[in-house]
């Protein structure tokens, strides 16, 4: 894949801050036109570089959810699976293969320590999850 120009990666900056931002917004911070931003957001989707648009939660609601981070050591034959299954618990933010003791890092958001116990159980009882270690998320000192 080749590189993004300076103005694509402005472009990607500004929605990293507000994917909700119209696009004559878009236009006026870059100084361009807004036919080019959507020429350029079409383009960055074609290219894959762009999946999707999302929310940021506000501080203020974010604070009420309960984050955690689980370590999953699984057994190789069952890792494809896993995933499968992780993508299906809606708690599930984020799944990533990492190296060391543990195979993979997820990301849990739940409204209650009662659910996020729940979910907790869910991944230890799928079939191949050998261990699991449990961060619980006390505060985001950084979030971009």
């Amino acid at each position: 894949m080749d590189s993004l120009d300076p103005i694509d990666n402005r472009l990607l900056a500004l929605l990293r801050q507000n994917s909700r931002a119209p696009t004559s917004a878009l236009a006026r911070d870059l100084g361009i036109s807004r036919s080019t931003v959507q020429d350029r957001l079409r383009r960055l989707e074609r290219r894959n570089i762009i999946q999707g648009y999302t929310i940021r939660y506000s501080p203020r609601f974010s604070e009420r959810q309960i984050s955690a981070h689980v370590m999953i050591q699984v057994n190789p034959k069952h890792g494809p699976k896993i995933v499968d299954a992780l993508s299906e618990i809606a708690a599930v933010r984020t799944v990533q293969t990492v190296s060391g003791i543990y195979d993979l890092v997820t990301t849990l958001e739940t409204a209650t320590t009662e659910t996020m116990d729940q979910v907790l159980d869910e991944i230890g009882q799928l079939q191949g999850v050998e261990k699991t270690t449990t961060s619980i998320v006390l505060s985001t000192k950084l979030s971009r």
